[in-house]
C-alpha cells in the first residue's frame, strides 16, 4: 500500500487552467497566495500562484510558455466568490500590475488575526500553528521561485499556503461572528481594495526620505530629485536604490548642485555618475526645483513641528491607554490606533485621525479624549492597569 501524498496538481496549459478555474467558480470561498522574487526589480515579477477551494488546489505555473492567465483574473473578478489571503497587499500589488484590478470580494486572515487579538502583523506560520494545528516547513521560503522545475519540497511549501488558509479563515470568521466585529474588519478590507492604495505617486516620494532640511529651496529638490529617481526606477523596472540611495538624494538636496563640477563633490553619489545620464537626470531635476515658485513649496519641517513636553507625556500616557484598551479588548493595538494618530490625539482633540472615527472612536477614542479632559484616569485594580471614569 502506497502512503505517499498525491502529486501536487501543477498547471501550466491553458486548457487545465480553464477547467481549474471553472470549477472554483461555484465555490463559497477559495484561498490563493503567491510566490514571487523583486530583488532585482521594481515591480514584483510573478513566479506562481497557489489556489485551494474546499476541496481542489493547484499550482498554477505562471512563467510555463503561452499560458494565459485570463480564466484565473475572471475567477478573482467574480462577485460570488470570496478571496481569501493572508497579508494580501503585496499579492494585490501583483495582481493590479498585470491585470489592472484587484480580486474582489476579498478577505485577508492577517487583518482578521488582529481584530481576533493575535498581535500585530501576525506571520502565517504562527496562526496555522495555533488555528489549524499543524507546522509548516518554511526552509523553502526563500529559494528561488523563478527557477525551473520546482522541487517536490517546494511545491509541498507552496500548497501549503492555501490549504491551511481554510481553517484559518473558517476559524476566525467564527470567532469574528461570535464576537459581532464583523464591521470592524469593513474599513481595513475596503482599503486593501482600493487601488489607489498600490499606485507610487513619484510626486510623493519625498516624505520616505530623511535628510536635514533647512529651507524650501531644499525641500523642493528634495521632491523633485525623488520624484526623478522614482520615475527612472519604474520606467527601467529596477529597485530605486539601483538608480540612487535614499542617503543619495538625501544629500543632493542638502548641497543642490547646479553643475557636473558640483556632483562630482558629493561624497553619496557613486563614482562616475555625475558625467552620466544619471548626472544629467539629477541636474535636470535639481533645475527643475529651482525654478519652481518657492510658495508652493511646503515649509521644511522644523522646531516649530515638534510637539511640546507636555504634548509628549500626552501622547505618553495615550500610548499606555492604547496597551490597556487592547489586551482588554483582544485585538492588536496597531488596528485601533498608529502611533501617528497617538501623536496627532495628544496635540489636538479634533485630530482627523481613524482613531476618534467608528468603532475606533467607541473602543480608545473616547477614552483618549476623557484621559486628556481629567474624566478618565488609568488606575491599578486587582494588579492590572485600567482605565475608570472619573465621576
Amino acid at each position: 500500500m502506497n502512503s505517499q501524498n498525491p502529486p501536487i496538481p501543477l498547471i501550466e496549459t491553458n486548457a487545465e487552467l480553464a477547467a481549474f478555474c471553472a470549477g472554483l467558480a461555484a465555490e463559497r470561498f477559495i484561498t490563493v497566495d503567491t510566490e514571487f522574487l523583486r530583488e532585482t526589480t521594481y515591480y514584483p515579477k510573478l513566479c506562481l500562484i497557489q489556489v485551494a477551494g474546499s476541496n481542489a488546489a493547484a499550482l498554477i505555473d505562471p512563467l510555463a510558455r503561452g499560458l494565459d492567465l485570463g480564466p484565473f483574473f475572471t475567477l478573482m473578478d467574480n462577485p460570488a466568490v470570496l478571496k481569501v489571503f493572508h497579508a494580501a497587499r503585496q499579492d494585490n500589488e501583483i495582481f493590479l500590475n498585470l491585470s489592472n484590478r484587484i480580486p474582489t470580494p476579498i478577505f485577508d486572515t492577517q487583518v482578521a488575526a488582529m481584530v481576533c487579538g493575535f498581535g500585530d502583523q501576525v506571520g502565517y506560520e504562527a496562526i496555522v500553528r495555533k488555528l489549524a494545528g499543524a507546522q509548516i516547513d518554511k526552509s523553502s521560503q526563500f529559494t528561488d521561485w523563478s527557477r525551473r522545475p520546482l522541487t517536490p519540497k517546494q511545491m509541498a511549501y507552496a500548497i501549503s499556503d492555501v490549504t491551511h488558509l481554510r481553517t484559518v479563515y473558517e476559524k476566525l470568521m467564527a470567532q469574528i461572528d461570535k464576537e459581532g466585529r464583523a464591521s470592524w474588519l469593513e474599513g481595513e478590507l475596503a482599503d486593501l481594495a482600493n487601488p489607489d492604495g498600490y499606485r507610487v505617486n513619484p510626486d510623493d516620494c519625498w516624505r520616505r526620505i530623511k535628510a536635514r532640511i533647512q529651507n524650501r529651496k531644499q525641500q523642493a529638490t528634495l521632491m523633485a530629485v525623488a520624484a526623478w529617481r522614482e520615475r527612472e526606477a519604474q520606467a527601467k523596472n529596477v529597485p530605486r536604490g539601483r538608480i540612487l540611495k535614499d542617503d543619495a538624494v538625501g544629500e543632493i538636496a542638502i548641497q543642490v548642485p547646479t553643475s557636473v563640477e558640483a556632483l562630482q563633490q558629493l561624497r553619496l553619489l557613486p563614482r562616475g555618475s555625475a558625467e552620466s545620464v544619471i548626472g544629467k537626470g539629477i541636474l535636470a531635476a535639481v533645475a527643475e526645483a529651482l525654478a519652481r515658485d518657492p510658495s508652493t513649496v511646503p515649509a521644511p519641517k522644523g522646531r516649530g513641528d515638534e510637539m511640546s513636553s507636555a504634548q509628549e507625556a500626552a501622547a505618553d500616557v495615550l500610548k499606555l491607554a492604547l496597551k490597556i484598551v487592547s489586551e482588554n479588548e483582544g485585538i492588536a493595538p496597531k488596528l485601533i490606533a498608529s502611533s501617528a494618530d497617538i501623536d496627532a490625539i495628544a496635540v489636538d482633540d479634533s485630530a482627523d485621525v481613524p482613531a476618534l472615527h467608528g468603532w475606533r472612536r467607541d473602543v480608545f477614542g473616547s477614552f483618549a479624549l476623557d484621559l486628556k479632559s481629567g474624566k478618565a484616569a488609568i488606575a491599578f485594580e486587582k494588579g492590572r492597569a485600567t482605565i475608570i471614569r472619573r465621576s
